[in-house]
């Protein structure tokens, strides 16, 4: 993880809803986002809360509960914390183009799918050179 420039780190929590087959979403989560580029903390709070240090620059929380969300995890949506989270997607949308950041694709999302295929057990890995896979 990198270190965090003041300017353009925040520091927010995640929450997740506890009717997960995952009893401990945080800690799974923690994985997933641990080699993401522009994600400077990560801190288990509890079982069903992260707290989480990004850099604006590269990436926003919009794009981190969204990659969360599309990997599998259910996010708590009880009205305060809906609240807080369109608060902080506002906030950080007009920083980001203040700045001349780009906020509409992020490459550190991908970077959430490839970690999480690479762990998957599967038999979608194909271990044949390229050259011998043109020849089916």
């Amino acid at each position: 993880m990198e270190q965090p420039d003041t300017d353009t780190t925040r520091f927010r929590e995640i929450h997740f809803n506890p009717m997960h087959p995952d009893p401990s979403q945080a800690q799974s989560a923690i994985l997933l986002l641990s080699d993401i580029h522009g994600i400077t903390h990560l801190d288990l709070v509890n079982s069903l809360k992260l707290r989480i240090g990004y850099n604006l620059k590269h990436i926003n929380l919009r794009h981190i509960e969204q990659a969360l969300i599309d990997v599998g995890f259910h996010l708590d949506n009880s009205i305060l914390v809906k609240i807080k989270r369109a608060l902080h997607y506002y906030t950080e949308d007009v920083q980001c183009e203040n700045m001349g950041y780009p906020t509409k694709d992020s490459n550190s999302t991908k970077q959430v799918f490839i970690n999480r295929y690479q762990r998957l057990k599967h038999g979608c890995r194909d271990e044949r050179p390229d050259h011998w896979r043109r020849y089916l």
